[in-house]
């Protein structure tokens, strides 16, 4: 494995992105690697790290398809069932409840 050279913040070279902001631009990494790593010092924990990768390299987002809309809300709606009540509950379930809040205030499941 390579090793990829690190900067500091705001110090990286001109024609690199992270894939946020490739996003931005309408590209994607297509396939190619890591070319520089840049780090924002912070005061107490670690630094914030943060991948660049090159823009003339990128390639464009791929299209939405139907059929991927299709899947990808079938994901979302599954995400929205309280797997306790069987109900949508209108937004994505929190994984830290594992159901709706109506059905995680009910006596029964706060007492489990």
């Amino acid at each position: 494995m390579t090793t990829v050279p690190v900067y500091r913040w705001r110090l990286a070279p001109d024609g690199l992105a992270t894939r946020r902001q490739l996003r931005a631009l309408g590209l994607r990494p297509g396939g190619q690697g890591v070319v520089v790593q840049i780090e924002r010092p912070r005061r107490r924990r670690g630094p914030l790290i943060a991948y660049l990768y090159r823009i003339d390299l990128a390639l464009p987002v791929r299209p939405m398809t139907e059929r991927r809309a299709a899947a990808l809300a079938k994901a979302n709606a599954a995400r929205r069932r309280c797997p306790t009540c069987r109900r949508d509950a209108g937004y994505v379930i929190p994984t830290s409840l594992g159901m709706c809040v109506p059905c995680a205030d009910t006596p029964r499941h706060a007492a489990a």
